[in-house]
């Protein structure tokens, strides 16, 4: 059954004269089956129209303004990001006038007043521009809307701390996922097939038999197959320990130059990075991409090329041989390389009253299924680099008010500048520095923290959401004693490796390892720059030297 206009998420565009008819016909004949779409002349009625939408239940999935409305358009556009925060905003442009509107639109968009332009279409099949706006209309879909669709189905009754990572797993993977409470139909079909005393939460998907006191580890592995059905015999050219970005480079450079390349992670695909809500600094994408879309991408990609990809599979051991064995908990996999790309895990806050409540308010990284929960509530983000900014700008959509906490006196200490202007754009967010998160409560569910500063004084503040983005540890603990580390657990490679070491006073290659034909990649590795693209760069480098190592001695 298809959606009544009612129904359908508005696209709200406020035209010239000139080109609102260009538009009408752009966005009807495009979208009209999905969305509302709404055509304003001026600027007279535009916040009238979209607080009675708003006011109405509607969601305002996309905001187009004609930059010739001169002033009036970025004002509108500041207007309604604060009646609708998580609308994408576009400012739409004529081809004649853009040298003199990108003057203009520049530094609105390096604070983040505007999501981009767009040059409006001068004629038919302008697929750059759909293709831009449907990729606004797809993140807007992906973090906000509300539509149920026919996929996953997910049974709790709300007291399961594990929900939260099943969802996020589920998001990461581009699995739509739906919530059903266990006195649904859902809820009684499910608890008939697998019994009333059930433990929940319940997980049915694929035709698959439903899992019971479901994890997310648990859901990956079950749903998304197991190394096992490689056979017994099987020995990979290459064995990945990580799905983040350097992993995954890997693991598409691998596969793609005939390398048996198969990759294992504990959790979804994208590692870290995969809960960055929007990266909007990495190379080809000037719009931006968010973590989870990355990783989806470049899980298609590596798989089209024939790599093995298993998620929910935590390594847990490697033995170093002419074929190195690496144990996953419930199996072993030999390989002729291996490439340790298992990034970073954020440092534990260790205040037991928080730690009980994880997944009940209390979140490690910044899940876009639990930002949307966050509507009109009170949130907390402790942590001061690229990933707690770029938390704070996507949880700005829905919150009502958002605390940053720093240990530092400055956030420009240790994030990007872009991240730090945008940052400053918004009344909703409050940085206190030099502060820490000591205590924190509820009943059942996180109601506050209490936030103590350098000089001793401690305030406590209404939370709903508690964001822990802590900096950085190895996640390697596994690895054996000949895998050389530096103090803090991160991986030695090269010529950072004490001489030593080195063998036949020769230093390894530049991202080897103390063992022959083990290697290290992006955050996990000693010295290396801890960002997407640099880590991307390392993983791709390291088939090389992947190649190197395998080929035959010369005569």
């Amino acid at each position: 059954m298809s959606e009544s206009p009612r129904q359908k998420p508005v696209i709200l565009l406020v035209a010239s004269p000139a080109s609102r008819d260009v538009l009408e016909l752009e966005f009807r004949s495009r979208y009209g089956r999905d969305y509302d779409v709404r055509t304003l002349e001026g600027t007279a009625t535009a916040t009238e129209t979209a607080a009675e939408l708003l006011d109405a239940g509607r969601h305002i999935a996309l905001l187009g303004v004609d930059h010739a409305l001169d002033a009036d358009a970025l004002d509108l556009v500041d207007d309604l990001r604060q009646l609708s925060p998580s609308s994408r905003r576009i400012v739409l442009v004529e081809a004649g006038s853009f040298r003199e509107s990108l003057e203009v639109l520049r530094p609105a968009l390096a604070v983040g007043r505007i999501d981009t332009y767009l040059l409006i279409p001068q004629g038919p099949r302008d697929e750059e521009f759909h293709t831009a706006i449907t990729e606004y209309l797809s993140e807007w879909a992906t973090t906000t809307s509300t539509v149920e669709v026919v996929g996953v189905r997910i049974v709790d009754d709300g007291t399961q701390a594990s929900v939260a990572g099943i969802r996020d797993f589920f998001d990461r993977m581009g699995s739509p996922w739906t919530r059903y409470r266990p006195d649904s139909a859902v809820g009684r079909e499910l608890f008939a097939e697998v019994g009333e005393d059930a433990p929940l939460p319940l997980v049915s998907a694929y035709g698959r038999p439903t899992i019971v006191g479901a994890t997310d580890r648990l859901v990956a592995s079950e749903f998304y197959g197991s190394p096992a059905d490689l056979g017994a015999d099987y020995v990979a050219d290459l064995l990945i320990i990580g799905a983040g970005p350097a992993g995954l480079a890997a693991a598409v450079y691998g596969a793609s130059e005939g390398l048996r390349t198969v990759v294992l992670d504990p959790d979804a695909v994208g590692g870290q990075a995969g809960t960055s809500s929007m990266i909007r600094n990495y190379l080809g994408f000037p719009r931006g991409v968010s973590g989870m879309r990355l990783a989806f991408r470049a899980r298609l990609q590596a798989t089209r090329f024939g790599a093995r990809l298993f998620t929910g599979r935590a390594v847990d051991a490697m033995t170093p041989g002419e074929l190195h064995e690496v144990s996953y908990g419930d199996g072993v996999l030999r390989a002729r390389s291996v490439l340790i790309a298992c990034g970073v895990r954020y440092r534990r806050l260790d205040v037991p009253a928080l730690e009980e409540l994880v997944g009940m308010g209390v979140h490690y990284g910044a899940a876009t299924s639990v930002a949307r929960e966050m509507e009109g509530r009170d949130v907390v983000i402790v942590g001061g680099g690229n990933s707690a900014g770029q938390a704070a700008i996507h949880l700005a959509r829905f919150a009502r008010s958002i605390t940053m906490v720093v240990r530092r006196s400055s956030l420009d200490e240790t994030m990007s500048a872009y991240l730090v202007k945008e940052i400053a754009t918004h009344d909703e967010i409050t940085v206190r520095t030099r502060s820490r998160v000591t205590d924190g409560g509820g009943e059942g569910h996180l109601e506050w923290v209490q936030l103590q500063g350098d000089d001793g004084e401690s305030e406590r503040v209404a939370a709903e959401g508690l964001f822990l983005l802590l900096g950085a540890e190895p996640g390697c603990d596994w690895l054996p004693d000949e895998v050389a580390r530096d103090e803090k657990g991160f991986v030695l490679t090269g010529r950072e490796i004490p001489k030593a070491l080195w063998r036949d006073g020769l230093p390894p290659a530049p991202l080897e390892t103390t063992v022959p034909g083990v290697f290290a990649a992006g955050d996990v590795r000693a010295g290396s720059m801890k960002r997407v693209a640099s880590a991307s760069g390392e993983g791709a480098g390291a088939v090389a030297q992947v190649h190197a190592h395998l080929a035959p001695a010369p005569d």
